[in-house]
């Protein structure tokens, strides 16, 4: 069995678009098993209730922006090993090298490709 029909990913993006834009790539790489929330306080209750291999979160969200949620699930032990890529319109050096310290294991900016989202997450999951 392929690494892509077993891994679960949870998606969290406060925007339909750029959720759609990732759910698609998702889908076109074969990766099925996919859940979505719409900011990280909900990510965090859906992570608890049902775990996922790999969060690809937006940085910047409401109630929760991705590097809370990152920190979030790196202090819970239930989610501590969890891979974790932050997509963000402005990858500047302070968002990144937070991300870094806490334990982000790829990001991605935006805009991208589909090809640049498979190398992202096959560089955090291995070869889908």
């Amino acid at each position: 069995m392929a690494l892509r029909d077993q891994l679960k990913v949870l998606v969290v993006d406060d925007m339909a678009t750029s959720r759609g834009l990732i759910l698609n790539a998702l889908d076109s790489f074969g990766i099925t098993q996919v859940e979505y929330a719409e900011n990280g306080l909900t990510a965090m209750h859906q992570l608890k209730a049902s775990p996922a291999h790999l969060v690809i979160s937006d940085y910047n969200m409401p109630e929760m922006d991705g590097l809370r949620l990152l920190q979030h699930i790196r202090h819970d032990p239930t989610t501590r090993g969890t891979g974790f890529i932050l997509i963000t319109g402005k990858a500047d050096a302070q968002i990144v090298g937070t991300g870094k310290q806490l334990g982000m294991n790829n990001f991605l900016k935006k805009p991208f490709t589909p090809v640049e989202m498979r190398d992202c997450i096959e560089a955090v999951v291995g070869k889908l």
